[in-house]
């Protein structure tokens, strides 16, 4: 049909043993915003890493501005006008930004005809501009080691705008950055949106898919649900369309009784990233921390654990000072931190499921050094059906896994030792509507057991949904303290921006 950009037609694939799409078709015009929804395991992800050529589809077609087309590869798909920003961040982290943002396609120094010299300084310069077009205050030089898994975010959506595409793939770009920086970004996609350039988005963010979003594809276990214009969807029916049915009270908050303090944080410091901060925290009590990206949220709860060493402070469980250097004191202490990148720092994506669970835990499953790999299986397949982690088996492939069930593969790695603290950073970052419900009725279990929970989110409605008290970082520092009866976008927003307020 005329008038489309990119058509998908007919699309068939399977891994071994498990069907992932099923029939599907896809059509993005110019100049769109096409929201691309589903549950993780949908087939999403698949679909359009075929698009880019990572994956090859069984059956079906694509056509390209009128012509049927092959993708040999990114590079292929690169070259002709489609570009992608993963989910999973794929930086090189001992390289600048600059390169990062260059990469594949490095500008060369003119006048060297028998060399080709990568020419870094127009490279910075070019990056340097597209910074100060989106308002992005990231130096060009530094290494991407040195930023904060927001900031790697924001350089490789800068990454796909500067390569010009007709059509840019957003899987999940807004996961690990504020509602402000996504403010940047839905004004570049305004802006692409003018030039013509097709968007297909994918977010598990309901507001932001009404927000911009032309027309919503639903995809429903690898096959087509529907396409509707988004603004003949409300929450509800594009829910039912998603997950077969309607889910209702998506922050499933629960009353809990509260005990005695079980952690108390006096005065901690790390350098120039925390500041003095001060908080308590109780048995059963879900405790909220909100903040803007850079404020030190993340740096407090690591400081905590003792993944780094604090300059100043104090910390107190059942009120007897500790001092917690490294993650393994902190485990001993009956501490767990689930963090913020799953793909990272929290599963061996190459290991089984049975392997990652009993990680932590080794030595409970292990006689004489040796692993007990029956008790190892019988563990890993309690977690499975309690938390109901969809897998063949406590044998499959973690990396196999979508990322909802990834993210419980973590929690049962760190529940099998029993922690009395268990904290969670950005816990839902990049899955679905549904997994996102049974994180927080897991937070609500472990905190009606009595374990004292804190909660790192950049989304607002999710951390008020959830905690029971919020605390509000700014620029390392604690700036004010909620109880849940005064939760308030406002509020917090004006603590974390550092406007004045007062705690109530």
């Amino acid at each position: 049909m005329e008038g489309y950009v990119l058509e998908m037609k007919n699309i068939y694939k399977s891994f071994p043993g498990v069907k992932v799409l099923e029939d599907v078709n896809l059509q993005i015009k110019p100049g769109e915003v096409h929201a691309l929804m589903g549950e993780n395991g949908a087939g999403k992800s698949t679909l359009m890493k075929i698009l880019m050529g990572i994956y090859k589809a069984d059956q079906g077609t694509i056509i390209l501005q009128g012509k049927e087309t092959t993708m040999h590869g990114p590079k292929d798909a690169m070259n002709k006008g489609i570009s992608m920003i993963h989910q999973e961040l794929n930086t090189l982290l001992d390289m600048e930004v600059a390169e990062n943002v260059f990469v594949g396609r490095e500008l060369l120094k003119k006048g060297f005809s028998k060399m080709k010299i990568v020419d870094i300084d127009k490279m910075r310069e070019e990056t340097a501009r597209y910074f100060h077009e989106m308002k992005i205050d990231i130096n060009p030089r530094a290494k991407m080691r040195t930023l904060s898994v927001a900031e790697m975010q924001l350089v490789e959506i800068v990454k796909a705008i500067s390569l010009n595409s007709k059509i840019i793939v957003m899987d999940e770009p807004t996961s690990a950055i504020t509602e402000k920086e996504a403010l940047v970004l839905f004004e570049q996609i305004d802006r692409l949106k003018k030039q013509g350039v097709a968007i297909i988005y994918i977010s598990h963010k309901m507001d932001e898919i009404f927000r911009i979003s032309d027309t919503i594809t639903v995809l429903r276990d690898g096959q087509w649900i529907g396409t509707t214009p988004a603004n003949q969807l409300d929450d509800n029916s594009l829910i039912k369309m998603m997950v077969g049915r309607e889910l209702t009270d998506i922050y499933p908050k629960e009353p809990t009784e509260i005990g005695d303090v079980i952690l108390k944080v006096d005065d901690l410091s790390r350098g120039k990233k925390v500041k003095n901060v001060s908080f308590s925290l109780k048995k059963g009590e879900v405790l909220g921390i909100a903040g803007l990206v850079g404020a030190g949220r993340s740096e407090l709860v690591e400081t905590i654990f003792g993944l780094y060493h604090k300059t100043g402070g104090s910390v107190e469980l059942n009120g007897k000072k500790v001092n917690i250097k490294s993650p393994q004191d902190a485990i001993k202490n009956k501490i767990a931190l689930i963090t913020e990148d799953r793909k990272q720092t929290g599963l061996n994506l190459i290991g089984s499921v049975k392997e990652n669970i009993s990680t932590v835990s080794i030595k409970k499953l292990s006689n004489h050094g040796l692993i007990n790999k029956k008790q190892e299986g019988e563990v890993a397949d309690k977690y499975i059906q309690e938390l109901k982690i969809k897998t063949p088996s406590g044998n499959a492939i973690v990396g196999n896994l979508s990322g909802g069930n990834q993210q419980k593969v973590v929690l049962a790695k760190w529940l099998l030792d029993e922690p009395d603290i268990v904290i969670f950073d950005e816990p839902t970052r990049g899955i679905d509507i549904g997994a996102k419900r049974d994180i927080y009725l897991l937070i609500n279990e472990l905190a009606k057991s009595g374990k004292a929970i804190i909660v790192i989110s950049s989304e607002m409605a999710e951390v008020m949904g959830i905690s029971d008290r919020i605390i509000v970082m700014c620029e390392g520092e604690l700036k004010g303290e909620i109880q849940r009866e005064n939760f308030s976008q406002e509020l917090i927003m004006s603590y974390a921006s550092n406007i004045e307020g007062r705690a109530v």
